[in-house]
């Protein structure tokens, strides 16, 4: 595992409990029997689909990303407007394999995944349906590659959707947002927009259950998900950056970060030029402290859009 890859200090443990009601064992197995069902369904039509027009291609992705986020009994708020089409760098805070069709059931987009994901069964073969564009995370060399691949997607008019913080965050807290992706943007000259993403209970506090991190089996996630009840899913649209306000990515990405920032709650937001992390072995809530790293920076490190942490899952590059 490279040394530079980022990393987040939240654990199933801390911050993927779920608090509330339950669905029954029945219940739970029929919510994954649906998703599973919706899956397939998506595998068998991937490739007829993508013959379509991008109206209606786009218009069948959000139905079917909606009815799969759905399928786990999770429903979908959104704020904001999509916009007008074109090419546009999609940027969001991560905390969820739920993340993918989420997003995409608001704004359908080629998607940036470890290239992992490709070996995954069922899921990976979907995902190259899906025009996703991979990162082979662990070659720094290779980001070079995955950029230009992006700027490509971008100038060919394609919305590229990508998770800069690079790992899976609790949503309580939040990690830095990476530059690399955001050079595709300048070199592409399309705008940038910031979406901000949450998992939320009944009651408005964020909801553990969605959390999606540190060594976390993703069997274990689909069916503490399956069963966790009262979920609602937002999606907060960003006004968009346009191109040529920032001529350098690591502003760029400052920007995406304040705006995505700025959404979340006054309660969960670290303070400006923090770094938050959670205390080992304790939850990860509104309200408990975090110790805060406020000193000098270390020596950078590479940037990139890929996590670290101990070998699991995941579903960003």
């Amino acid at each position: 595992m490279s040394v530079w890859l980022p990393t987040s200090p939240c654990t199933p443990e801390a911050c993927a409990g779920h608090e509330g009601r339950t669905a029954s064992v029945p219940h739970a197995v029929l919510r994954l029997a649906g998703a599973v069902a919706l899956i397939l369904l998506g595998i068998l039509a991937a490739q007829p689909v993508r013959l379509l027009p991008a109206g209606p291609r786009h218009a069948l992705a959000r139905a079917w990303s909606a009815a799969l986020v759905r399928a786990f009994g999770i429903r979908i708020t959104v704020h904001g407007s999509p916009g007008r089409p074109g090419g546009r760098l999609l940027v969001a805070n991560h905390i969820s394999w739920l993340d993918i069709p989420l997003v995409a059931a608001v704004l359908p987009s080629r998607m940036l995944a470890k290239s992992d994901i490709r070996a995954w069964p069922v899921l990976g073969r979907l995902a190259g349906q899906a025009g996703t564009l991979f990162i082979e995370r662990d070659r720094i060399r290779a980001l070079p590659a995955t950029v230009t691949a992006m700027t490509r997607a971008l100038l060919d008019g394609d919305r590229v959707a990508v998770f800069p913080e690079g790992s899976t965050w609790c949503g309580r807290a939040r990690g830095a947002f990476r530059r690399a992706a955001f050079q595709a943007a300048l070199d592409a000259r399309v705008p940038v927009q910031p979406v901000y993403l949450a998992y939320l209970r009944a009651d408005g506090s964020p909801a553990g259950a969605p959390a999606f991190v540190g060594d976390d089996p993703l069997t274990a996630s689909l069916w503490r998900i399956a069963r966790a009840r009262g979920i609602r899913a937002e999606v907060t649209l960003l006004p968009r950056i346009p191109p040529g306000r920032y001529a350098d990515r690591r502003d760029l990405a400052a920007a995406a970060q304040r705006a995505v920032a700025d959404r979340a709650p006054q309660r969960t937001r670290p303070a400006p030029g923090s770094v938050v992390e959670a205390p080992s072995g304790r939850r990860c809530s509104d309200d408990t402290p975090h110790p805060v790293r406020t000193g000098p920076p270390g020596p950078r490190r590479p940037t990139g859009t890929a996590r670290s942490g101990p070998p699991r899952p995941s579903t960003t590059g």
